[in-house]
This record gives structure tokens, sequence and C-alpha cells, in this order.
């Protein structure tokens, strides 16, 4: 976890196939028990586009020749959260998801994402990807890791405002 408010790089790559995600839940923190896309860390010296085809491979098995960039996440927080992410998204033949060491994976029909348990920004990350729409996410989170505010900054749009 990021120390002083530093912010931690990562990526995460939103696998697609028709109406389904390949999805993660989570075994540790961040997000334990919550369903993401694959991800992790940039690691020192590689580009985050590496990263992403790299993560992707670690995670699932699957090498990919090339992955979309989608955008970017920025994640604050008063407390040891603190995120950039770059979202990378690729279309992947179906395939059964193998073991992971991070969690468990599965495909999710996108009707269902409704009804999993998924980090506050993910909905936002999954209507903008399936659009087609470049963004730059501002999410802001309380002391408690609560999501206080989530606005685009390319559109301007306030997706999210606590009241």
């Amino acid at each position: 976890m990021s120390k002083a408010g530093l912010k931690e790089t990562a990526v995460l790559g939103v696998l697609r196939r028709g109406d389904g995600l390949l999805l993660l839940k989570r075994a540790r923190e961040p997000n334990r028990g919550l369903y993401v896309p694959v991800g992790g860390h940039v690691d020192a010296f590689e580009p985050p586009r590496n990263a992403a085809i790299r993560e992707v491979q670690e995670e699932t098995g699957l090498l990919l020749a090339d992955v979309r960039f989608c955008g970017v996440l920025v994640e604050t927080s008063p407390s040891k959260y603190n995120w950039v992410t770059f979202v990378y998204s690729a279309e992947v033949e179906r395939f059964p998801p193998p073991d992971c060491s991070e969690g468990v994976l599965e495909w999710v029909a996108t009707s269902r994402l409704g009804n999993i348990a998924t980090p506050p920004t993910d909905a936002f990350i999954y209507q903008f990807v399936s659009e087609g729409r470049p963004f730059v996410m501002d999410a802001r989170f309380d002391e408690s890791l609560e999501m206080t505010s989530l606005a685009d900054e390319i559109s301007g749009e306030v997706l999210y405002e606590r009241e």
C-alpha cells in the first residue's frame, strides 16, 4: 500500500466477449471479495501497456497480442488508498477460466453486474469501455474508503456525488 498519500501505479485489463466480462473475485486486499477486472501493479521501468498484457497473461494464461487503451482512473483518499490505474480492454474468445492465485476467475454477463459486489468505480468504467468513450476518472474517498465523488475530466461529467 502507498505511504503518505503517494500514488500506486496499476493497470486493469477489461476482457470482453459478447455480453460477458471475465472478472476476478479477489481473494486478498485491495478489494477482497469484490469482482474486478484482472490487473495489478506496473513494475519499475515497465510501460503500462506492457504491464496490462503481462498481468492478463499471469492471471489468465492468455497471451494477448495487443490491448486497447481506454482511460485512467485516479483514486484519492486521506488514508492509505491512493492509485493511478491505466485501463485497457480486449475482445477475447471465451475460454474456461483457469485457476488463479489472486482469486476466482468467472465469466459474468453484463446483465448481472448490478447483482454482484464490485468497486463503486467499476460500473462507470464498464459503461465507458462499452461505449468506446475515453475517460480520466477522478474518484475521491473518505477516511473509511467510501467513495464521496466521481467525475470524468474529459467530459466534465460528475458521475457520482455522495449527498
